[in-house]
Parts: C-alpha cells; sequence; structure tokens
C-alpha cells in the first residue's frame, strides 16, 4: 500500500524510501560478515599473509630454519661446550724424532661416535639466506680442513660431562668443486653475528687475503728474532696473506681494541713451551697495534700490562706441564730431568686462581730426554732407559697423555680457580723428508697445501689422540666452577707447511738457506712460525673463544 504525503511536505515521502535503502544495505553487509567468517574459518587466509611476509606458516607447523646468529638460542649448551674432534690429521711423513716402533702403543680410544646428532637433525636456510649471511651450507662444495680419504670421528661441540644431546653442524661433506682458495670472499667480509654458539671453528678452508695482515716485522718490539722470517731475509710473504675461513661462519679478523675490552680488569696466561711463547708474542704484536702495554716481568713470568682496561697478558715457561726434578731417583741418576706424570708443575700451580683465562702448550719436549715416574715409579723414559733387564711400561706418547690428564685435572678441581681454561691441541711441524735432526725440510713451501694433498704423519695423529682422550676424561672429574675449552688447531694448520721459519732462523746475511751439493738441506725450524703469519689465526680463535665465554648470547660487536 502506498502513502500519500501530506500536501506542503514533500520530504516525508523521501524519508522511508532512505530508510529502506539503509535496511537493506546493513542487511547485506551482515549476511556477507557471516558467510566470510564461514571462509575464514575452513580457509585461514591469516597465516599465509603472515607467512609470505615473515616467511613462517603457522598452519603448517614448520621449524624456523636455525641461522648462525640464533643457533645459540636453539643451543647455548654448544658453546659451553668444546669442539671435541678426534681427526687422523698429520703434517708430514716423518716423526719429530725417530719413535722405535716398538715404543708406539697403537691402542688409543676413539671418541664416541654416537655422542654427537647427524645433519639431518638441522634446519637448512633458504639458499638467498645464505647468502645474506655469508653462511657456508652444510655440504656444500667448500674445502674443509677434514681430510677426505681418512675416516674421521665426530665433529663438531660436545659436552662430554653431559648426558644432554645438542644440535650442532659438522663439516662439509662434499668433495665436488673443492677449492684450495675462496678468491669470492673479500678480505673485509663480516658475518653479521659470529656468536655462533654452535659453529665449528675447527674446519673449513685457507683464502688468500689481500689485506694481509695485522701488524709486521717492523711494528712489533717484541717479536723473537727467530720468527721474524721477513727480518732475516725470508724472499716471500705470500704465507703472510692466508686466513682461515670456517665452513660454516666467520671468524673476524682479531680486533685488538674488543680484546682489550673483553678482557677489562683481567689476565691472560700462557703457560708451556717455546710454542707458548710464539702464541703469547702473537698476541702481543696484535695487541700493539692499539694500546702499548708497559712490561712489569720478572724472573719468573713475563708480564704485559695494558693501563686502559687494566689486562694483564702473562707468559710462564713449562716445558712438560708436570713435575720435574733432576736429583737422583731410584736407577736414575742426577742430572737427567724426572718428570712425575702425576704431580702438576708448582712452578705455576700457585699462580692460578689470579689468572682469568689460561692458554696451555705442551707436547715437543716428549721427544726429549726424561725419565717418567708414576705412583712414585719409574715406569718409562724417552732416550733413556739404562737398564735393559727392565721393561718399560710407558713410552713418551703415552707420558704425554697422562701428562695432559694431569693438568687439565688439576685445573677443573682445583678449589680456588674460576677461569677459563684453553688446552690448545697439538702443533704440527712440517719436516719432511726427515726428523728435525735427520734432515727435515720445509724450505721453499710458499702457500698452503689444497685439499686433498696433506700426508698423514703417525706421531702427530697419535699426541692429537691422546691429548683429546685426556681432554675428555678430565671434563669428567670437574668440581670447580672454572671452564675448560679445546682449540684444536692440529689439523688446519696440517696444511700450513707455508708458515715456518725454515732456514730463515737469523738475520746472519751469510746463513745457508738452500740445499748442498749432496742434497742435505741446511739447519732449519719447521715447528715454530713465522711472524707474522698463521700463527696469528690461533689467537683470533682465542679472541672468538673469550666472546663467546664472556659475551654470552650477546651480538659480536666487529
Amino acid at each position: 500500500m502506498i502513502l500519500d504525503s501530506p500536501k506542503g511536505v514533500p520530504g516525508l515521502v523521501a524519508l522511508p524510501r532512505s530508510l529502506s535503502s539503509m535496511a537493506v544495505t546493513v542487511g547485506g553487509l551482515a549476511i556477507f560478515l557471516v558467510l566470510g567468517s564461514l571462509l575464514l574459518i575452513s580457509y585461514p587466509i591469516g597465516s599465509t599473509v603472515h607467512g609470505y611476509f615473515y616467511g613462517v606458516d603457522n598452519s603448517n607447523k614448520l621449524a624456523l630454519p636455525v641461522f648462525p646468529s640464533n643457533e645459540s638460542n636453539t643451543d647455548s649448551s654448544l658453546d659451553r661446550n668444546v669442539d671435541v674432534i678426534n681427526r687422523n690429521s698429520s703434517s708430514g711423513p716423518s716423526l719429530e724424532v725417530p719413535i722405535s716402533s716398538s715404543g708406539v702403543n697403537d691402542s688409543v680410544n676413539d671418541i664416541d661416535k654416537n655422542s654427537l646428532p647427524s645433519e639431518s637433525d638441522l634446519q637448512i636456510p633458504s639458499a638467498n639466506a645464505r647468502q645474506e649471511v655469508g653462511v657456508k651450507e652444510k655440504g656444500s662444495s667448500v674445502a674443509s680442513s677434514a681430510k677426505r680419504n681418512v675416516v674421521s670421528d665426530n665433529s663438531g661441540s660436545a659436552d662430554k660431562g653431559s648426558d644432554e644431546s645438542s644440535t650442532t653442524t659438522s663439516a662439509p661433506d662434499s668433495e665436488s668443486e673443492a677449492k684450495p682458495v675462496l678468491s669470492d670472499v673479500p678480505s673485509n667480509t663480516t658475518p653479521i653475528s659470529s656468536e655462533d654458539s654452535g659453529c665449528d671453528l675447527y674446519h673449513g678452508i685457507w683464502f688468500f687475503d689481500s689485506q694481509g695482515p695485522s701488524y709486521t716485522n717492523n711494528t712489533c718490539p717484541v717479536l723473537t728474532q727467530m720468527q721474524n722470517c721477513q727480518g732475516n731475509g725470508r724472499p716471500d710473504k705470500e704465507y703472510e696473506n692466508w686466513r682461515w675461513k670456517p665452513s660454516q661462519c666467520e671468524l673476524p679478523r682479531f680486533d685488538a681494541k674488543k680484546f682489550l675490552e673483553l678482557m677489562r680488569g683481567k689476565t691472560l696466561a700462557f703457560i708451556g713451551d717455546s710454542v707458548a711463547r710464539n702464541q703469547m708474542e702473537s698476541m702481543l704484536c696484535l695487541l700493539w697495534q692499539a694500546k702499548v702495554p708497559k712490561n712489569r716481568g720478572n724472573r719468573r713470568m713475563q708480564r704485559y700490562f695494558f693501563r686502559s682496561t687494566s689486562t694483564m697478558i702473562v707468559r710462564i715457561w713449562s716445558s712438560w706441564l708436570v713435575h720435574k726434578t733432576s736429583e737422583p731417583f731410584d736407577f736414575a741418576r742426577e742430572g737427567v730431568v724426572k718428570l712425575h706424570l702425576d704431580a702438576p708443575d708448582e712452578d705455576f700451580m700457585e699462580f692460578i686462581p689470579s689468572f682469568d683465562v689460561i692458554v696451555l702448550s705442551s707436547g715437543h719436549w716428549f721427544a726429549k730426554q726424561s725419565v717418567y715416574v708414576l705412583s712414585n715409579e719409574i715406569v718409562g723414559g724417552q732416550l733413556w732407559w739404562p737398564d735393559k733387564s727392565r721393561s718399560m711400561k710407558i713410552n713418551n706418547i703415552e707420558a704425554f697423555g697422562i701428562s695432559t690428564e694431569t693438568i687439565l685435572t688439576s685445573m677443573v678441581t682445583h678449589p680456588n680457580y674460576t677461569g677459563l681454561t684453553i688446552l690448545r691441541s697439538y702443533s704440527p711441524d712440517h719436516y719432511e723428508g726427515g726428523a728435525w735432526n735427520t734432515g727435515g725440510s720445509c724450505t721453499g713451501k710458499v702457500k698452503p697445501l689444497a685439499p686433498g694433498e696433506l700426508v698423514e704423519n703417525g706421531f702427530t695423529d697419535i699426541m692429537h689422540k691422546k691429548q683429546v682422550r685426556a681432554f675428555d676424561r678430565a671434563i669428567k672429574k670437574a668440581t670447580n666452577k672454572s671452564k675448560l675449552r679445546l682449540m684444536d688447531i692440529t689439523e688446519p694448520f696440517g696444511y700450513r707447511h707455508d708458515g715456518h721459519p725454515g732456514p730463515y732462523r737469523s738475520p746472519d746475511p751469510n746463513k745457508i738457506t738452500k740445499r748442498g751439493p749432496d742434497g742435505r738441506p741446511p739447519p732449519q725450524d719447521c715447528l715454530h712460525w713465522c711472524m707474522p703469519g698463521p700463527v696469528d689465526t690461533w689467537n683470533e680463535f682465542v679472541l672468538e673463544i673469550i666472546r663467546r665465554e664472556f659475551e654470552g648470547s650477546q651480538s659480536s660487536l666487529l
């Protein structure tokens, strides 16, 4: 029925029509909203949109990829533990000194190969994401320090004193397109974060860095002359430019200011043999480029104090790291060194409560003459055994393993020590064609070995195994709040036969640097490392280990 509007009031006719239109519109919207809600319930497009912007589709319950910057959050235990890698690595075909085949114990227990997870337990970032953060994919064709023709034990980080399983990254296992040089890695490349708690620092490649070393032999006044290869006339310099690149992350160049800030009010002590001195001098050379320290050393230890951050760098000499004496003992005459393998060297143990970080170095002195005493009984000797009617119970390799376990156990059970102990693994030598005293040589080596060129050195391999085994045992005996880490440099530095002084041990202009007419090489040093040179990488490792411990989960300040 149509109602007529009163005359003179025409607006009343349009009003009902407007209300009707509004009612129809509101009704339509309501129906649309109901239908839209039902559609959203059936097909949740919200998660799809969220995944488009953030790369996560919650409806499919996908796990986030593990990037190096968040691996520490995925498994913080990795960074608190040690890269325990038992590999058959080597540096050359000869022993450091001639060792009787009957004197080597080949029964070495391997590390439990089931203690670490497999690669399949990890999520892999996309190719684009890897390019953005500068991380190599597991299994990618990069040259790894692990030898391809030798079966190796588990690699990565593991808590040998814990039952917890942890996610870790393993070394690349692909041989295809392996190259010894990363020509596509710029010298100034730095990662977004070097936290990478699960990153294995000790599998990777050596790449040529045109930026060169952080110092020269002319900018470091504490450099020992025998390691001053350029000052001693070595003609090539390329060995100074090779830097280490872990397969799974970046190892930043040494940052002296960052190191001093991390070590503010703290003391770092290098304890051990001449190789420990080599590393300590490298550390001082690196730090000297930022700050000049005050020499506060004495007869018992070298000490360099950096006043700006109250940081102290210390070195204490200890050839074997265990108690030694020259007094007569049983049938061992006076003069020959007696090593009490079950007692730590008291010359430095009294100081360790005042140290915040300790880097230990030993091994090569076990090639020298000494008598081995265990439980107050002579059990063996090196280059010494006068009573042929008696049989030796241990040789120098077994003695090295026992001594390593002794000193590490002493560190982790000392009631007043709460610091960080870094065990630098056995440093390989490169005396090729003989031992150090039988014509071995490293002359003419100008670049690192390429992947696949590494030759097994049985002595280096078993010394490394004994060291790792002792490390594992010591961790299980820990009773104090100190931390113990393994800096496993043995295999990566097996490739650096170019990094030694060789015949360039002195500035003598008349020194012999080439083989004689009979083919014999000149006297040379293929054990210690040129400075600057590969040894500086050890202190990049030290800085990274310290940073992980002292910064926790914070991002690296590069």
